[in-house]
Formats: C-alpha cells, sequence, structure tokens
C-alpha cells in the first residue's frame, strides 16, 4: 500500500537516486532527507555489521536533526525512516566508494572476468516510538571481461565514486558486461524490495507493542 493511501508518512534518508527509484517502485511516497555523517570513522571488520553500522549511524544523525527541528513532536502521523548502506566484497577485501581514480580503475579491473559481492543493509525506525527493525541481504554479481576503454569512460563520467565499490550495476555502460547476478538485484542496487517491505510492516507493528515489552532489532 502507497504511503499516500495508508496512516504513515515515509522518509528515505538517503541522497541514491537508485534507492529513491527503488521505492518509488514499491508503490510509497516519500521525502528525502540526508545524514551528513563521516562514514570513515565508522569501522567494522565483518561488511554486514559495517552496513549496519552505518545505516544505524545515518538513522540517528536524520533523528537528531528532526528533533532540533521539532517536526516530529508536530506530525501527528506515524512517521518511519529508512536508512541503508552498501558495500561491495571483493576476495574477502570490504571496498566503499573509490577516493582516486587509481582506486576506481583497480577496483572495476579488478571485477572484470571475476566476481565480487554486495552487503546491504536497510533500517527502518519508527520515529513515534523510537523502535527499529533492521537486517542485511547479500547478492553476487559475475562479469564478463570489461574493456579499458568503457572504465575510462566510466571514470570520465565520475560513476565509480558515487557508489560502493565503484559497482553501478543499472549504469548502460556496466549492464551488457554483467554475466549473472545470484541474488536480488535491487540489493546490488541499493535497497533490497522484499527486505525493505519486510522491516516497513515489522516497524510499523512495534507502534502497538504492550509496555514493557522491548522493541529491539
Amino acid at each position: 500500500m502507497a504511503a499516500g493511501e495508508s496512516s504513515f508518512k515515509l522518509i528515505l534518508g538517503s541522497s541514491s537516486m537508485a534507492r529513491q527509484r527503488i521505492l518509488a517502485e514499491m508503490g510509497y511516497e516519500f521525502t528525502i532527507m540526508t545524514a551528513d555523517i563521516d562514514e570513515k570513522s565508522i569501522r567494522k571488520e565483518k561488511p554486514e555489521d559495517l552496513v549496519t553500522a552505518l545505516a544505524e549511524a545515518k538513522a540517528d544523525a536524520i533523528i537528531s536533526m528532526l528533533q532540533n527541528t521539532g517536526i516530529i513532536e508536530e506530525d501527528a502521523h506515524t512517521t518511519l525512516l529508512i536508512t541503508a548502506d552498501t558495500v561491495v566484497v571483493y576476495k574477502g577485501m570490504i571496498r566503499e566508494k573509490p577516493s582516486s581514480e587509481e582506486e576506481a580503475r583497480e577496483y572495476i579491473k579488478g571485477y572484470s572476468g571475476g566476481h565480487a559481492a554486495v552487503v546491504g543493509s536497510v533500517l527502518v525506525t519508527n520515529l513515534r516510538t523510537g523502535a527499529s527493525k533492521g537486517g542485511w541481504e547479500s547478492a553476487e554479481v559475475y562479469f564478463h571481461d570489461i574493456p579499458d576503454e568503457v572504465i575510462n569512460n566510466l571514470i570520465d563520467e565520475g560513476i565509480p565514486f558515487k557508489v560502493a565499490g565503484g559497482l553501478m550495476l543499472e549504469h548502460p555502460l556496466t549492464l551488457p558486461f554483467v554475466e549473472a547476478v545470484i541474488g536480488a538485484t535491487d540489493t546490488v542496487m541499493g535497497l533490497s524490495k522484499s527486505l525493505t517491505e519486510k522491516l516497513i510492516q515489522e516497524a510499523l507493528f512495534l507502534q502497538s507493542s504492550p509496555p514493557g515489552i522491548p522493541n529491539v532489532s
């Protein structure tokens, strides 16, 4: 059910165009807020722990912004905040957004004729109750050989610097060289539809939990 037809509002805590498109495809209406956090200051050894911690940090930052403006207190509707994070894992190493052309080139050349895993988290916070539900999913992406010319064009367009691991699966330059995706394509693009829908419903249920029963993700 779209948010416009229901008794709750949605905030997407992300500037990612792919996440915005996926949430719209799910039939939801939403507003967008972004969190200004230092992602590099949050470090975890396991990719699932890292993306979970980053989604939580984004939620905390946005909630703090909302509390400072008094929006949460003024809104009579139940409001759900969705935050997410994605990393690429290549040969056991966590890859976030590349920080230089050299790093971007190294990332993409590594995928050429090989494969990488994508780990993505979703956190849905009920702003009325403060309770949240979160989870993560993973997918594997297998690639054909990617020509140097294509890699150069991607870097010239600045595409790799916008996404985890420099990997924008849906880009017209990248897509022809994707051999197979094992798992959900939307997970690779930054927001698992099935996980997000599940967490939305669970976060809505949390608002009616009896007193004394803790709400934990």
